[in-house]
């Protein structure tokens, strides 16, 4: 009877090692990729320079918390290249260190590299100060330029202190030429810098841009700036809904017209695949000393549109425009093979006016199956948790069957 027991309990210790093992390993693998190998899982890489030390009396602020849950799908946790099963890899020649190209009308995530990974966005946080604009301001309200705003760190279009325009003409200014003078216009409008970043912050939160964090409205770097390649594919995503939007940065050529007894200004759009590249749509670029190059374009074709995100690339072997193009071919050429998306872009837009009186403009909801904010929701207790409750519940449950085997051994 004794050998019985002891049989019972080697297989009630066999089972619950199994247990414990097949409920950890998806954990474990799921976390390994995000713990070990992302070296920029939390924050960008150290700046180079002066420009994100605080202020006087200020503190830099810690890094965002990182998701338990990867936003858009369990393989944007990885690091290195995403890319569909038995697919060839990317061309050759890019030197960005994070990339995304998505499906612009599905959500759908082609391919990747780091997509979750912190970097810096130079002037790609216009975008998102673009859609805090297009949101909150009517476009044609009158911005008085001032000489704050006129005398800000180039990029500039070039705006007078004085200086009528209309948010329409500036939001040219800022997309197109990616003015540094009028994104602080914009600011001023908006409240001030630090209210302007405030609600850059809360657009970002309520779309589910979880690893982005602005500093400044215009991209110059400052304490705390963060994105990932997915999370400007997420802003970019939402912002080409906005008609406005997208009918600026596919605007080749346009003029302010002259006020402040001023010319007009001549505004011409950086974006050099525009008129270019076939079925180009527009986007963005950036740069700073810390953020490195770059970059967001999208383009069509048989029907698809495509967009690619590109952070923290180099202008050499080739220049970054020309890299993004062969990653818009690559991403055409993995939807010609019908390729399986490796994640999903997905938001949440609320349809309610928030507390600063915005609402975001259609209110749909999630681009895909699920929010960022359910997805990225932590549970918690946490996955661990549950394991070890669920192995002790199965421990006591096992000791009270050895005893009572003993029990009846006994009599």
């Amino acid at each position: 009877m004794h050998s019985a027991v002891s049989r019972s309990l080697k297989v009630l210790t066999t089972t619950l090692a199994a247990a414990l093992l097949a409920l950890s390993t998806p954990a474990l693998a799921a976390a390994a990729p995000q713990q070990g190998q992302c070296a920029n899982r939390q924050a960008p890489p150290p700046p180079v320079d002066t420009s994100e030390k605080p202020a006087p009396g200020r503190q830099a602020p810690a890094p965002l918390a990182v998701p338990a849950v990867p936003v858009g799908g369990a393989r944007m946790a990885e690091c290195g290249l995403v890319t569909p099963d038995g697919a060839l890899n990317p061309p050759d020649g890019n030197t960005a260190a994070s990339w995304l190209v998505q499906d612009l009308d599905t959500g759908a995530v082609i391919a990747a590299k780091d997509p979750h990974a912190r970097q810096r966005p130079a002037s790609l946080i216009k975008t998102l100060l673009a859609l805090v604009v297009v949101t909150q301001l009517d476009p044609q309200q009158v911005v008085v330029a001032t000489k704050e705003d006129a005398e800000q760190e180039c990029t500039c279009v070039g705006i007078v202190a004085g200086g009528r325009y209309t948010v329409d003409q500036l939001l040219h200014g800022l997309l197109m030429h990616s003015g540094n003078d009028v994104a602080h216009a914009f600011a001023t409008v908006l409240g001030g810098v630090d209210s302007a970043v405030a609600k850059m912050n809360a657009m970002a939160a309520r779309i589910g841009a979880l690893d982005t964090r602005a500093a400044t409205p215009s991209g110059l770097d400052g304490p705390g700036m963060s994105t990932s390649a997915y999370d400007l594919s997420l802003i970019f995503h939402y912002a080409m809904k906005q008609p406005e939007f997208a009918k600026v940065i596919s605007t080749k050529n346009f003029e302010i017209p002259p006020t402040g007894g001023k010319p007009a200004i001549p505004v011409y759009n950086d974006n050099k695949l525009l008129g270019v590249y076939p079925g180009f749509l527009g986007g963005k670029t950036g740069f700073t000393d810390d953020a490195r190059h770059t970059y967001v374009g999208a383009a069509q074709r048989k029907g698809k549109r495509l967009a690619v995100v590109m952070l923290r690339a180099e202008q050499k072997p080739t220049k970054v425009v020309e890299q993004a193009s062969k990653l818009l071919d690559y991403g055409f050429a993995l939807e010609d093979d019908r390729a399986e998306p490796v994640g999903q872009i997905t938001y949440q837009a609320p349809a309610a006016p928030d507390a600063d009186g915005s609402v975001l403009a259609d209110g749909t909801g999630s681009s895909g199956p699920s929010s960022a904010a359910a997805a990225a929701k932590e549970d918690p207790f946490g996955v661990t948790g549950w394991i070890i409750t669920l192995v002790v519940f199965l421990i006591i449950v096992g000791a009270f069957a050895v005893a009572h085997q003993r029990k009846k051994a006994a009599s």
